[in-house]
């Protein structure tokens, strides 16, 4: 498998972006860990939901991608395992009783060997909970960035679009393709409130720099403040930068 470039950057993940784990406090909730448990966390970034998960008892491991994320996860908290692992290419056989992902397999943009490897990690009986980008998640920015690529003389790549979101019924038929038993679905609306006068700016070097990828950068400033612009009327309400999120959560059994 092609090895791609680590263009995470931890410390602006920690310091501006710590909504992404803040949402994830209630799917937690969904996710009920016992005392005891051996549950996995996959994608868990630098470890804040790992640590919380670990607080109610529960045995935690946590993987993702990225070695930059990985190693500030360990700093952090280093009483958790953390290992750097791909979705695709999980290690793990009937281990868990639970697998926990939160905004991370809108990265994962081959969804069934995803989820055979997280159906494959599970123990029998074991379930599997995530929330993650659903189809329409952050289509105004996006959209924006495309169009403002396009309005310099460059053409766009899809290949470089980052993301994969889907709908319900296309990844709820994809676990069931992998054997789960799904028994929740649910795609909603969830406006984000970004941080900061550059928080757009600051969303596109976090998530989505690679759709700049090979054009100059004395072109890329001038490209993310048109978008800033442009967006301020649709996504800037009473003084705050609010992206136009829309999320997907799933529940599924190994039976």
């Amino acid at each position: 498998m092609k090895k791609r470039m680590d263009a995470w950057n931890a410390n602006l993940y920690d310091s501006k972006h710590s909504f992404v784990s803040m949402y994830g406090e209630s799917l937690i909730e969904l996710l009920a860990p016992q005392k005891g448990e051996k549950v996995l966390d996959l994608g868990c970034g630098t470890g804040d939901l790992a640590k919380k998960l670990a607080d109610f008892g529960a045995e935690i491991t946590g993987v993702d991608k990225s070695a930059k994320m990985i190693e500030q996860a360990r700093s952090k908290y280093p009483t958790i395992e953390f290992l750097v692992q791909d979705a695709t290419e999980l290690a793990f056989q009937h281990e868990f009783d639970a697998v926990f992902s939160n905004a991370a397999l809108h990265w994962i943009k081959q969804p069934k060997p995803a989820l055979t490897c997280i159906y494959n990690s599970l123990k029998k009986g074991g379930r599997f909970v995530a929330e993650f980008g659903g189809k329409g998640n952050v289509q105004a920015i996006s959209d924006e960035l495309v169009h403002q690529i396009e309005a310099e003389g460059f053409t766009f790549d899809i290949e470089r679009f980052p993301w994969y979101f889907p709908s319900i019924a296309e990844y709820s038929s994809f676990m069931e393709q992998a054997e789960f038993r799904v028994t929740f679905a649910h795609h909603f609306d969830r406006p984000t409130p970004l941080e900061g006068k550059s928080a757009i700016k600051n969303w596109i070097d976090m998530f989505c720099s690679g759709m700049l990828a090979g054009i100059p950068e004395r072109k890329k400033a001038g490209i993310t403040a048109k978008v800033a612009n442009n967006l301020k009327e649709v996504l800037y309400k009473d003084g705050s930068w609010i992206g136009d999120y829309k999320r997907i959560r799933v529940i599924g059994y190994k039976e």
